[in-house]
């Protein structure tokens, strides 16, 4: 098994509860088309720090980390084309109001499986420094729009690395945080399939980076850069 179908089942796993089924079918359906480019790096990150980690712990937090991904990436694509100011039926409003409630559980189950974790607190700017900048993007000039969006995805791959190598070891030293977010800053938009963005090479220069800079101060908060 793949650590991206860990990942996932770790995923649906603590999504499993939620009711009513039709809003739980489009958590799932959100799962089987999603990027597992945060869950497959979290993995990534562990392995720098120790090769032969838990798996199965691994799974939960690298899960808890894509969900938050899905959740606020969810929210953006309704914060520029918000469906309720074009509905055309009953049945499109549906599908809208679940979508909101998706992107809201998404979020607070990922929360969940992070809390205990030392990337708690990460996780709570994160999602913070979303917030700051759907905020600032409503009243940017047009340059700076793509910039304060992609932010998602540069302060999702810094909080990759500390759920990663906190998980077995010391926070990531300030050059890994660095590599992680120059990984989501050359990606145009959402984060490309695992497949398309994890190489050989990214997982040996991330064990580089974290082998290399161990002895360093870490780095555990980065969202408000």
């Amino acid at each position: 098994m793949d650590d991206a179908v860990r990942a996932r089942e770790a995923a649906r796993e603590a999504l499993s509860d939620i009711e009513p089924d039709a809003l739980r079918v489009a958590l799932d359906e959100r799962l089987d088309a999603a990027s597992l480019t945060p869950a497959v790096l979290t993995f990534v990150s562990a392995r720098a720090v120790e090769p032969n980690v838990d798996l199965n712990g691994m799974a939960t937090r690298a899960a808890g980390v894509q969900l938050i991904y899905e959740g606020l990436r969810l929210t953006r694509l309704l914060a520029h084309d918000e469906p309720w100011t074009h509905l055309e039926s009953s049945e499109e409003d549906t599908e809208a109001d679940l979508d909101i409630l998706a992107a809201d559980v998404l979020v607070s189950r990922g929360f969940y499986l992070l809390a205990r974790t030392e990337a708690a607190d990460h996780a709570v700017e994160t999602v913070r420094a979303f917030g700051r900048d759907q905020t600032r993007l409503r009243s940017a000039p047009e340059d700076d729009r793509a910039v304060l969006d992609r932010n998602l995805e540069v302060n999702i791959c810094t909080l990759v690395v500390v759920a990663g190598t906190t998980a077995v070891g010391s926070p990531p030293p300030a050059a890994l945080v660095e590599y992680a977010a120059g990984l989501a800053k050359t990606q145009d938009g959402c984060l490309p399939p695992a497949a398309e963005t994890v190489s050989e090479a990214t997982v040996e220069r991330i064990a580089a980076l974290y082998q290399g800079g161990a002895g360093d101060d870490p780095v555990t908060s980065t969202a408000d850069r």
